[in-house]
C-alpha cells in the first residue's frame, strides 16, 4: 500500500507538473500569475491540512472520496507544485536558442517542447525528481490519518495486539530505509545512462 501511494501520487504529481511547468515558462502573464498563486496555496499548506480538507471537507459540497483516494489526490497535488519547479528550472536550462531553431521548422512552441526540450529537460531533472520520490515515499506515512493500512499503520495493528513497540517501529523505519535506497540507487542508475556528456563539464581558466 505504501508503494501504491508512492507511485500513484509521483505520477499524478508528473502529469499535472508538465504543462505546469510549461505554462510558467512559455506562459503567458496571466497563466503565469494562475500557476503561481496554485503553487503558493499548495506549498504552503501542511499536507495534513490538505488530506483533511479533501476528505472531510468535500462532503461539504457533495464530493465524497475514499480515504485512499483522497490521499492520491492531495498529496498527488502537493507534488504538482514541488515537482513543477523541478521540471520548470530543467526547461530553463535548455538553451533557448533550441526552441527558436525548432519555431524556425515551423513546430509550435508545444511540438517544439514535446520534442526538443522535454526530453533534454528530464535527463535534467531527474536528480532533483528522485529527491522528490523519497519526500513523497516518506510523506506516504500520511495516510495513516485517514486510516488507510500503509507501511506505519500496519506497524500500529501489530503494536496493539502483543509486540514491543520499540521493535515494531524501528522495523517500519528500517522498512522505509530500506526502500528508499533501492529507489535512489536504481534512479541513480538511470540517471547516469541518460546523463548528457559534457553536459556538466566546466571550462577551465588558465
Amino acid at each position: 500500500m505504501t508503494l501504491q501511494i508512492t507511485f500513484l501520487t509521483l505520477g499524478l504529481g508528473l502529469v499535472l507538473a508538465l504543462p505546469i511547468s510549461f505554462g510558467q515558462v512559455y506562459g503567458n502573464k496571466w497563466i503565469k500569475a494562475l500557476i503561481a498563486g496554485y503553487e503558493k496555496i499548495l506549498r504552503s499548506i501542511p499536507e495534513l491540512v490538505i488530506l483533511f480538507l479533501i476528505f472531510y471537507g468535500f462532503p461539504k459540497i457533495g464530493i465524497r472520496f475514499s480515504p485512499f483516494a483522497a490521499v492520491i489526490i492531495g498529496l498527488g497535488f502537493r507534488s504538482s507544485a514541488y515537482q513543477s519547479q523541478i521540471f520548470r528550472g530543467a526547461i530553463n536550462s535548455v538553451s533557448s536558442a533550441q526552441m527558436r531553431a525548432a519555431r524556425s521548422l515551423g513546430m509550435t512552441n508545444l511540438k517544439g517542447f514535446i520534442n526538443i526540450v522535454l526530453p533534454q529537460a528530464i535527463r535534467i531533472a531527474l536528480p532533483p525528481w528522485t529527491n522528490e520520490f523519497t519526500i513523497v515515499l516518506k510523506d506516504s506515512s500520511l495516510a495513516y490519518a485517514l486510516g488507510v493500512t500503509e507501511l506505519l499503520r500496519q506497524g500500529g495493528y501489530i503494536i496493539a495486539t502483543k509486540y514491543e513497540p520499540m521493535l515494531i517501529y524501528l522495523t517500519v523505519a528500517v522498512m522505509y530505509f530500506i526502500v528508499t535506497i533501492a529507489i535512489n540507487k536504481t534512479l541513480g542508475s538511470v540517471e547516469k545512462r541518460l546523463a548528457i556528456p559534457g553536459f556538466d563539464v566546466k571550462e577551465t581558466v588558465r
